[in-house]
């Protein structure tokens, strides 16, 4: 899977914080924050939830592929995404890495087979007044014509996994 082709054009756009107001053509655009608690300790434990695919499993995904923790740019991953009594298996790779002192995680961008064509970033803040919020940022559409005539299903489990991602950390 490490030599499959990002299945998009756009990598790395999930870090402008304009993503929504700007959106990149023929995608759909999403960003939803959640805060997540208070202080240095909060933010050290919910990064390293991050960098280890916490908010994927926390949300019922299974990670297969992973290396280890933390996550370093260039795994590649497949996701199992449990929808009712059907299980999705989505490819993708990790894009770029986010580590600095108050700001960590990462995006990962689909590969052939993911039912979408896109990037998803998992970012945790730790504000001046030590505020901790965690932010689900993304754009996609569907893969293929297939996936395409279940578009509005895909914005479902879009929208229900991001809320399930923003509650995982909490």
């Amino acid at each position: 899977m490490a030599a499959d082709a990002l299945t998009y054009a756009h990598v790395g756009e999930t870090l402008r914080t304009n993503l929504v107001d700007s959106p990149i053509p023929r995608y759909r655009s999403l960003e939803r924050s959640a805060v997540v608690g208070r202080g240095r300790a909060v933010f050290e434990r919910a990064s390293a939830a991050v960098l280890q695919w916490g908010i994927q499993t926390g949300s019922g995904m299974t990670v297969g592929g992973a290396t280890g923790a933390p996550l370093v740019s260039g795994d590649s991953v497949r996701l199992t995404i449990p929808f009712g009594p059907f299980r999705v298996v989505a490819p993708a790779r990790v894009v770029y890495v986010v580590d600095e002192p108050t700001r960590v995680g990462f995006a990962y961008g689909t590969l052939r087979g993911h039912p979408e064509q896109g990037e998803e970033a998992f970012l945790v803040d730790l504000a001046d007044d030590e505020t901790v919020t965690v932010t689900i940022r993304a754009f996609s559409r569907p893969a293929s014509w297939f996936w395409a005539l279940g578009a509005p299903v895909l914005r479902l489990a879009q929208e229900l996994y991001t809320r399930r991602y923003l509650r995982a950390l909490g």
